[in-house]
């Protein structure tokens, strides 16, 4: 277990928050007497991967725009 200072987590927060967040618990110490302890959650779960392209074709399901990109852009904008 790391230890570190209330003057480290107010000074070096990124530092500390780090190694929580790599799992480590972490004890809180204040003149020299254990203070507290930060330790991470019991289970994380890392969140799902993103499917980029099943939203692309829910988003446009005709697929891709055809012909010429400024002419798509130009009737989007009602200069055709």
């Amino acid at each position: 277990m790391k230890t570190a200072t209330v003057a480290d987590l107010r000074n070096n927060f990124a530092t500390v928050s780090r190694w929580i967040h790599e799992g480590e618990a972490v004890m809180i110490t204040k003149r020299g007497v254990p203070f507290a302890t930060l330790t991470p959650p019991p289970h994380r779960k890392p969140p799902p991967p993103v499917d980029r392209l099943a939203r692309l074709r829910r988003q446009f399901p005709d697929g891709p725009a055809k012909g010429d990109s400024r002419a798509v852009l130009d009737y989007d904008r009602g200069d055709r």
